[in-house]
C-alpha cells in the first residue's frame, strides 16, 4: 500500500503552510490578542484569494469540488500556525447547503458566501451535547419556529448566516439561520475567537432553511474530522516547540530533555499525536470513499480530546515557570486545544457512545464493509 500524499494534496498543504507562515509569527499573534479583533481579516482574505475556503464546495456552486483528504492537509497547517481565520467552518457549510438545500437556499446563499461577501459559520454543538441541542424547532400549521438558545457561535457576530443544529422532537436537524433576525450577545472565547450568543423568541423560519433529517448525519462525522486535523497541527507544533525549549532550558547543568522522566512525558505526547493521526486519517479515507464511519468518528473525537488535554498539560509543565507567562507564545497552544475540545463535545459521553455502538455491533471485528458500519451517527 502507498500511504503517501499525491502531489496535488501535497502542494495544498505547501501552499496553506506558506501562507499562514507570513501572518502566524509569534509576534504577529500577539499583535492580534491585544487587538480585539474578532478573526484575522487580512489572512481571511489572502485565504480567499487562494481559494483555500472552497476545497470541500462542488464546482457548480463555486467552490473546488474536492475531498477532505485536501481539507485536512490544509487544517494541519492552520493548526501549526495557529490561524485564526473560519475555514472549516465557512465551507463545511457551504458544502452541506450545496449537498442537500434546495436551488433557491443555494442561490440566495451560497453565491454571496462563495465570493467572499458574506460570512457563513457553523455549529453543531447541540448534536455534541449530552443534554442535547439548546435549540428547538416546532412545526404548526403555519410552519416551523424556532426556539432556545445557542452558545458561543464562532464570529456570530459578524456572519450573516449560520448553520446550526436544532431538536425537532424526532431527532437532531440543520437549520439555516439569517442571525440579522436573531438577537446576539457578542463575546470573545479564550483563543481569541469572536462568539455570540444567539437566542431565538418563536422566530418563523422557512420551510428550506430546515434541511433534511439526514444532512445532520452527513456532517458531523466530516466536522469531527475538521476538528481533530486542527488539534493534531496544534499538538504537533506545541511538541515540537517544547522539544526546542528542553533543548536550550538547563538545569543542574544539563538541558532538562535528558532528564528520564521529561523524556518519557515528551515521547507519551508523541504517541497519543501518531494515535490521533492514523484514527483521523482512516476516517477521512472512508468518508472520501462513501464508506460508513460512525466507530471511526467516535474514536476519532475521543482522541482529539485525550491529546489536547494530555500533551497541551504536559507541555505547560515542562515549561514550567514559563509555561504561565502569558507573554511566551506556548500558552497559546493550550488555549486552542482547550477550545477545540469544547467545540467535539469532551470525550467521556461520547466514549460512553462508542461503546454502546460497539455493544450493539459485537460482529464488527476487523471487517469493514459490513452493514452495521453504515448507519449516521
Amino acid at each position: 500500500m502507498d500511504f503517501s500524499f499525491s502531489e496535488e494534496q501535497r502542494a495544498f498543504g505547501e501552499s496553506a503552510q506558506a501562507l499562514f507562515a507570513d501572518y502566524c509569527g509569534d509576534e504577529q499573534l500577539r499583535e492580534h490578542d491585544a487587538s480585539g479583533r474578532p478573526f484575522m481579516q487580512a489572512l481571511w482574505e489572502q485565504c480567499l484569494a487562494a481559494g483555500l475556503h472552497g476545497v470541500l464546495v462542488p464546482e457548480a456552486d463555486g467552490g473546488l469540488g474536492l475531498g477532505l483528504t485536501e481539507l485536512m492537509c490544509v487544517l494541519e497547517q492552520q493548526g501549526r500556525a495557529l490561524a485564526l481565520v473560519p475555514l472549516w467552518e465557512q465551507q463545511l457549510a457551504a458544502a452541506t447547503l450545496a449537498r442537500f438545500g434546495d436551488a433557491a437556499l443555494r442561490d440566495r446563499v451560497l453565491r454571496p458566501v462563495m465570493e467572499g461577501g458574506q460570512l457563513l459559520t457553523l455549529s453543531l454543538s447541540g448534536l455534541a451535547a449530552p443534554r442535547g441541542a439548546g435549540l428547538r424547532l416546532q412545526r404548526s400549521e403555519r410552519g416551523w419556529t424556532a426556539e432556545g438558545t445557542v452558545h458561543a457561535l464562532p464570529l456570530g457576530g459578524q456572519a450573516r448566516w449560520a448553520l446550526l443544529a436544532a431538536d425537532d422532537g424526532q431527532g437532531p436537524r440543520l437549520l439555516l439561520a439569517e442571525l440579522d433576525r436573531v438577537r446576539r450577545v457578542e463575546g470573545t472565547s479564550q483563543h481569541h475567537l469572536g462568539v455570540a450568543d444567539l437566542h431565538f423568541d418563536a422566530l418563523p423560519v422557512d420551510e428550506a432553511a430546515v434541511l433534511p433529517p439526514e444532512a445532520a448525519g452527513w456532517i458531523e462525522p466530516r466536522a469531527l474530522a475538521c476538528l481533530a486535523a486542527l488539534q493534531l497541527g496544534v499538538t504537533a507544533q506545541q511538541l515540537a516547540r517544547t522539544v526546542d525549549y528542553l533543548k536550550e532550558r538547563k538545569q543542574f547543568d544539563r538541558p532538562i530533555g535528558s532528564f528520564q522522566l521529561v523524556a518519557g512525558q515528551m515521547a507519551d505526547g508523541y504517541i497519543a499525536l501518531e494515535a490521533l493521526r492514523s484514527s483521523l486519517w482512516q476516517l477521512v479515507y472512508r468518508l472520501d470513499a462513501g464508506l460508513g464511519g460512525v466507530p471511526h468518528a467516535h474514536a476519532t473525537r475521543v482522541l482529539a480530546c485525550e491529546l489536547g488535554h494530555r500533551a497541551g498539560h504536559m507541555a505547560q509543565h515542562v515549561h514550567g515557570g514559563m509555561g504561565v507567562d502569558v507573554s511566551f507564545h506556548i500558552h497559546r497552544f493550550l488555549y486552542w486545544s482547550r477550545a477545540l475540545a469544547v467545540a467535539l463535545g469532551g470525550s467521556e459521553h461520547h466514549l460512553a457512545r462508542l461503546g454502546d455502538w460497539l455493544a450493539d455491533n459485537d460482529n464488527l471485528g476487523w471487517k469493514y464493509d459490513l452493514a452495521e458500519d453504515h448507519p449516521t451517527l
